[in-house]
């Protein structure tokens, strides 16, 4: 039996939340390069073995267990290490709400990059269609973080307190994708402390390098 947990992901993805999670907990870990995005026929079948919907992240446990979906992932790492602290564990008055937000990521926010990504699944060949749609999942990301920055005070240096969560990893990682963190720091000032926080923390500097660099421009 393999032994080694193994990531199916890409640079910038969706995965890195996960692997930041691994990486903190100080979990060993194989990495597979899968960008679905690129429609590579061999990529995709690849991924289609682990997850029909041809998607990233997903995570093969030694047993050959498959988990997908980003947020779930996050949450069973979290359960399943609570020696790391990076999840509120059952029973905890923080749980609710930990759970309120892991879903929230994804659901409200997650979810429209697979339009925004390829417009065409939705709107057609048009290119002025894809634009429009574009521009209108741009608007209501921005409206997304908005809601949540209104409704979520950080209780300490992170969101659910002083412990650095799977929920901080995710929302690190997700504002850095469209529309920009320029414009999530307009939208939610509240939460800009704690991604920024994350952004520099030691721990991951390492990590953040090699698998989603700060390169020149990348607040955009």
């Amino acid at each position: 039996m393999n032994q080694s947990l193994t990531v199916y992901g890409a640079l910038g993805s969706g995965s890195v939340p996960v692997e930041a999670a691994l990486t903190l907990i100080g979990l060993p870990y194989d990495i597979v390069e899968a960008a679905t995005w690129d429609f590579d026929p061999e990529v995709l079948a690849m991924v289609e073995k682990v997850n029909p919907l041809m998607q990233i992240p997903a995570l093969v446990l030694p047993s050959g267990e498959v988990l997908t979906e980003s947020a779930a992932i996050l949450v069973w790492l979290a359960d399943s290490h609570p020696e790391a602290r990076l999840g509120p564990p059952v029973g905890d008055p923080r749980r609710g709400q930990f759970l309120r937000w892991m879903t929230f990521v994804p659901a409200a926010i997650y979810s429209l990059f697979w339009v925004r990504d390829e417009p065409s699944r939705l709107g057609g060949p048009d290119p002025a269609q894809g634009e429009r749609i574009k521009a209108a999942t741009a608007e209501r990301i921005a409206d997304c973080w908005r809601m949540m920055d209104g409704q979520i005070a950080p209780a300490g240096h992170y969101l659910l307190g002083d412990d650095l969560s799977v929920l901080d990893l995710y929302v690190t990682v997700v504002s850095r994708w469209g529309p920009g963190r320029n414009r999530f720091y307009r939208e939610a000032p509240g939460l800009t402390p704690v991604v920024r926080r994350v952004d520099a923390d030691p721990r991951l500097a390492a990590f953040w390098a090699e698998r989603f660099p700060f390169a020149e421009g990348w607040e955009r």
